[in-house]
């Protein structure tokens, strides 16, 4: 019993509105004793003391307490990080792990500092006197209790197949803070991704999901604050719970906190009955309290050696395999508690359809401290892919993972169910259009489903996979937009701050110019003429590839960053959506909208499976495929031809059970124009029905092509046919 006289129960986690008032439950196997601290109107703090259950749990019924509740927690106990690294502060105010809502200062203050300096150096005897002794009460983030009045009334998940999907990857601001047919109190919000402009825009586009850079609550560092920037891809999230309260309409307006939630449902319906599903990122590999310099705001203050790989023989370190400071221990059974029940969530709560795992082969180590460059410590039958696995609740949930960490990429090693950001796929089709690719066979194995990490018998994982397990993209969020990844030989990030030494060097474009001299909008007419074809040329080969297409929102705008190839700290019109209407930017849209209805129409894009092992000729990547390839004479693509460097122009049939649904891809990669001689069609004749010669990728005329007939194209170009008329 608690001091008021009534019950109160470990379990469910975090807090829960009872009749009278509320549950309290707290995880920390280190403290030595937990308040839970409530605020009024005016800030003053109330401490209410939790007492301690089985299982490290700390727990207590508040009674009077209820919804929109301001609230956080103090921990008391050890501060010896180079003992054990306990890292517990009872002056630092720490956010509720399961909290719903945040509100509050959320950019660096100096007072979230939980140690005078950051440990690294600290001998044992020393320790206690490394405790920053000033409360962060005053400037600290709070918790929020929520209770949610939404109805879902009768919503219809669509329930899309992964190999029928096509991914359309936003930020939830950045997509229509600029949209001129959003209402201004909307714009860059939960609401604004609802309104009907938006969603009627998404429809035109044909994509079956959004995947939606990371909701949760996140924070702005001491670093860019101190720059004038913000972390405006939410990539340094505190609370798995918590939605990220700044992309709230209602918030904005004044509501209370805990009105984002209904205002995200409601997104997430509209949605919905429009036929979109909705993914979320989320990054479970780090937080926000950064390295031992960093704030001391939820996970380190409550339970620190739980929370985070720490550096074996030095627990006053992070491991730092996230390239962010710290790592998220999922060997402890606490954390892998708080994931699947922050998944469950989302799904069942807040019905979204799937997750991108950022940085996912994190998620893969039961051994931390143990990872190096040599051997990551990743194991695809990790306890943390068990459990999910066997959550009744993620049963038809979307899986993807970005498959490395700063430590290695595990690439093809995800278990069954789980789809994975295929950078080989990004980076084979970027070479082989700036005339880089070492062999065909690479991209013809990207192309069809990338087969060799994939089918039967891929060398990496000995369950056999299906073409959807690949999520093919050319460009994403981290990295150049489609226009620059074209128009650009050299990252261009000065606006960052940081003497343009962050992001990658690797990037694997072409200015479309002789030097870097013609990088940028300044380039002569036939250059940006040949941009603009490049940019065809690379949607075109995504959308017909085998796996499942994710394209980056604005990519169809010809949305530029001006160079800037990790624009994570530029919340401003560097890296919104620019709506600005431009014959350009409609034309190369018409290409997406010709794409995706041509996918939706043929069923030998979206193969579900790859043929039975066995079928072609087992030396080649693409035996497993059950399509046909051609050299531009019309002969079969040979072993010899494959590995062909000079290979930059084949053909590829796509064959169909309903000979007529057949779909025939032509690549010209060359830098002059190519005669194909065109392979014999399953029925009836050929029918053009994409030409990225053209600024709409229509075909010049309505025609037919017959067996053997030539057909001329066009310097870097591809032509797509069909087996069907109309």
């Amino acid at each position: 019993m608690t001091p008021s006289g009534e019950p109160s129960f470990p379990y469910p986690l975090g807090v829960s509105i009872t009749r009278g008032g509320v549950n309290v439950a707290l995880h920390s196997s280190v403290a030595d004793g937990v308040d839970f601290s409530t605020f009024d109107a005016t800030g003053t703090e109330t401490r209410h003391p939790l007492s301690l259950a089985d299982s490290d749990i700390w727990h207590g019924f508040i009674p009077g307490v209820g919804r929109a509740q301001e609230y956080g927690f103090r921990v008391s106990g050890p501060y010896s990080p180079a003992r054990n690294g306990a890292r517990c502060n009872p002056r630092k105010l720490l956010l509720d792990p399961y909290g719903r809502s945040v509100t509050g200062n959320l950019a660096w203050k100096p007072s979230w500092n939980g140690a005078l300096t950051d440990g690294s150096d600290a001998a044992d005897p020393a320790e206690s006197a490394l405790a920053d002794s000033t409360d962060s009460a005053p400037d600290a983030p709070r918790s929020v209790v929520v209770e949610s009045t939404f109805d879902w009334g009768s919503d219809a998940r669509p329930g899309h197949a992964l190999a029928d999907s096509v991914i359309y990857e936003l930020h939830v601001k950045g997509f229509t803070v600029a949209r001129p047919a959003v209402p201004a109190a909307d714009r860059g919000t939960y609401a604004g991704l609802s309104h009907p402009a938006v969603i009627a825009y998404l429809q035109s586009l044909g994509v079956t999901a959004v995947e939606l850079l990371p909701v949760h609550q996140s924070l702005t560092n001491g670093v860019l604050a101190g720059h004038g920037l913000t972390n405006y891809w939410g990539y340094d999230t505190i609370g798995f719970f918590a939605l990220h309260s700044a992309y709230s309409s209602a918030r904005r307006a004044g509501a209370p906190p805990g009105s984002e939630v209904d205002e995200f449902k409601a997104m997430v319906k509209a949605l919905h009955d429009a036929g979109i599903e909705v993914i979320l990122d989320v990054v479970f590999n780090h937080t926000a309290e950064g390295d031992e310099r960093g704030p001391t705001l939820c996970f380190r203050g409550i339970d620190n050696a739980s929370y985070y790989q720490l550096v074996p023989g030095r627990p006053q370190s992070y491991d730092n395999l996230t390239g962010c400071g710290n790592t998220i221990n999922a060997a402890s059974p606490t954390v892998r508690r708080l994931i699947v029940d922050s998944l469950r969530y989302w799904v069942a709560e807040m019905h979204v359809d799937g997750f991108r795992f950022d940085l996912g082969a994190v998620l893969g180590s039961d051994e931390p401290g143990t990872a190096t460059d040599a051997d990551p410590g990743y194991d695809e039958n990790a306890a943390f892919f068990e459990v999910v696995l066997q959550e009744p609740t993620l049963a038809r949930t979307k899986l993807i993972a970005e498959p490395w960490t700063a430590a290695g990429n595990e690439q093809g090693r995800f278990p069954p169910r789980w789809s994975e950001w295929n950078g080989q796929y990004r980076d084979t089709m970027r070479d082989f259009w700036r005339d880089q690719a070492s062999s065909p066979r690479w991209v013809g194995a990207r192309l069809a489903g990338s087969p060799d990490m994939y089918a039967a018998g891929a060398p990496r994982y000995s369950l056999r996979r299906q073409p959807s397990a690949t999520i093919n993209f050319v460009t994403c969020h981290d990295g150049f937009t489609l226009n620059d990844l074209v128009s650009y030989d050299v990252k261009r990030n000065a606006a960052n701050q940081e003497n343009n030494q962050d992001g990658t060097n690797d990037n694997r474009s072409w200015n479309c110019g002789p030097g870097p001299a013609d990088d940028g909008p300044g380039a002569a007419a036939d250059i940006l003429a040949l941009r603009r074809r490049q940019q065809r040329n690379f949607l075109t080969t995504l959308l017909v590839s085998r796996g499942v297409p994710m394209l980056m929102a604005g990519d169809e705008r010809r949305r530029t960053q001006e160079g800037n190839n990790n624009a994570y700290c530029q919340d401003d019109a560097l890296s919104w959506v620019d709506w600005t209407a431009g014959p350009e930017a409609d034309n190369l849209t018409k290409v997406v909208q010709r794409l995706t209805a041509l996918r939706a129409a043929a069923p030998s894009l979206r193969a579900p499976r790859f043929p039975d092992p066995g079928t072609g000729d087992p030396s080649e990547p693409v035996a497993q495929t059950g399509m046909r390839w051609f050299n531009p004479d019309g002969s079969p693509v040979t072993g010899e031809d494959w590995d062909n460097p000079q290979g930059h122009s084949f053909a590829v049939l796509f064959p169909d059970e309903q000979p007529a649904a057949s779909v025939l891809a032509l690549f010209n990669a060359y830098w002059a124009s190519l005669a194909f001689s065109v392979p014999s069609p399953p029925a009836g004749a050929w029918a053009l029905a994409v030409d990225t010669t053209q600024e709409d990728g229509a075909p010049m005329v309505t025609s037919t092509l017959a067996a053997g007939e030539a057909l001329t194209l066009g310097p870097r170009s591809v032509i797509i046919a069909t087996g069907w008329l109309g």
